[in-house]
């Protein structure tokens, strides 16, 4: 097989899987385009938040009290949920009675902590940013009490699309956080001129609306395809079928945990990052956030697009025995993911300045932040490819019902990630942070690949002909961006 084919894996497949490799290739199609326009407007987005509150106190208020909700939108969105409810859903024999269960459940229990987290919003608040002032957190806590509602919506989104995905139909969750977007931009625009903790307010409600436009976009969808019907049958099948339903349910729950762990380990660390960078000159915040959103757009579009895609099909394969099959479509994802975030790491070293002074530099986002969010850009861009790379293939680990040694990897990559941060930080401010979390990615990596089986890792990467290629055209690359840096941007910095 050539490096070309590896490249274009979404065109070309063997014959003996041509109709899952189209499928796939459809899938990765709309998930990649879906999260693309998203990310596209979540620019919009930051870059009406940087020039309207710039890197400020009321920028770093707002961005701690939408982290919860926000780390649990990408958890959630981005396959943990999907990679314990999928197969639990699949093997349940009453559906209606299974799904109806998760709903009720996951529902109680964020309202419970939503409603708590209302009451008691100041001491949340101090957890979430433990270095901040009391004057800072008194200014906070209403919205993060605001703001932790979007919990509750985007569960609800979320559990919608995964229903969707049983039958391959991915457009409404690809496309919706769409409408997230959109709800804070309007937010923003209508604040406009007001003063700076107004219009943090503005956008922590825009947050909401944004949620219920999320949750409508789906309903017509989840209608047509027959899930409405479902719902009214496991209501008859509530009682009558309460120890199938409960078994079902330990089953689920038994692979959730474990799966959310596993699947959330970058966001977790950027979590993290911003809880420590709390304790670090004002604006530090905004810095990571500004940063990290560059960072995330080819981890979706690439990485996470890829992943949400083959998961299904690698997990087909491994239920029917048929290792070959989901090796053969691990080894084209992974060259594919291979070229492309090698591409965009090269791209966002080379170019940090530059991509943020075209994104954010205007208004109240000033040169000095301009440089200081490209430090950390930089930072971060180091571990785009072992972060991108290791969610394919902890999708082995997952079809194999593995999901709590992918936990413990995560665990063990998250806790080297965070004691570095502690480190790194002290000399390195923020762009320490960002290092630390970069240096997390390869831990989860290696550990990773020693899971998944170094002879069945060898196997894929031993391609010398791909090797020299990629090679090739990083050299290209890197003489593309030096040779018209000065004729696209000027003197930057």
């Amino acid at each position: 097989m050539t490096c070309l084919k590896h490249f274009l894996f979404l065109l070309y497949s063997s014959p003996p899987c041509l109709k899952r490799s189209l499928m796939l290739r459809r899938a990765f199609l709309t998930n990649s385009s879906g999260i693309l326009l998203s990310r596209i407007f979540g620019f919009l987005r930051d870059l009406m938040t940087a020039s309207v509150l710039g890197a400020s106190v009321y920028s770093d208020i707002f961005f701690v009290a939408f982290k919860i909700p926000n780390l649990f939108r990408r958890v959630f969105g981005e396959g943990a949920f999907n990679q314990a409810f999928l197969p639990s859903f699949i093997g349940a024999r009453h559906k209606g009675a299974f799904t109806l269960s998760v709903g009720v459940i996951f529902l109680g229990v964020l309202t419970l902590i939503s409603l708590l987290v209302t009451l008691f919003a100041p001491y949340f608040t101090k957890l979430l940013a433990f270095g901040f002032s009391d004057e800072q957190v008194a200014l906070a806590a209403p919205l993060v009490a605001i703001n932790f509602w979007y919990l509750w919506l985007v569960f609800v989104v979320t559990f919608l699309g995964a229903i969707l995905q049983y039958k391959r139909r991915f457009s409404a969750s690809a496309y919706s956080t769409i409408l997230l977007n959109v709800a804070m931009i309007a937010a923003l625009y209508l604040a406009r001129g007001r003063e700076g903790y107004e219009v943090v307010v503005w956008l922590s409600w825009g947050v909401l609306v944004g949620g219920v436009l999320q949750i409508l976009f789906h309903l017509p969808s989840f209608i047509k395809a027959g899930f409405g019907r479902m719902l009214l049958a496991g209501c008859k099948h509530w009682r009558t079928h309460k120890e199938e339903r409960q078994n079902s349910l330990r089953r689920f729950f038994k692979q959730f945990f474990p799966a959310m762990l596993g699947a959330s380990t970058a966001q977790i660390a950027a979590f993290i990052d911003t809880l420590l960078a709390s304790f670090l000159a004002s604006g530090a915040i905004s810095y990571l956030y500004y940063a990290n959103r560059i960072f995330q757009l080819p981890l979706a579009v690439f990485a996470i697009a890829v992943s949400t895609a083959l998961f299904p099909t690698v997990a087909r394969a491994i239920k029917n025995q048929n290792s070959t099959e989901a090796l053969f479509h691990l080894k084209r994802s992974f060259w594919f993911l291979l070229y492309m975030l090698v591409f965009s790491t090269l791209g966002g070293i080379l170019l940090s300045k530059e991509i943020i002074w075209m994104l954010f530099e205007r208004g109240e986002f000033t040169r000095n932040d301009t440089i200081e969010s490209a430090r950390v850009l930089s930072m971060y861009m180091i571990g785009l490819l072992p972060f991108g790379i290791a969610k394919i293939f902890s999708l082995w680990l997952y079809s194999h019902s593995k999901q709590g040694l992918a936990a413990k990897i995560s665990a063990k990559a998250l806790l080297g990630g965070t004691i570095l941060s502690v480190i790194f930080m002290q000399f390195w401010g923020a762009s320490g942070l960002a290092l630390a979390g970069s240096v997390s990615g390869f831990l989860l990596l290696y550990w990773t690949i020693e899971a998944f089986g170094a002879k069945e890792f060898w196997g894929i990467i031993q391609d010398k002909k791909g090797w020299v290629i990629l090679l090739g055209l990083t050299l290209v690359e890197v003489l593309l961006i030096e040779g018209s840096r000065a004729w696209l941007f000027g003197k930057v910095v």
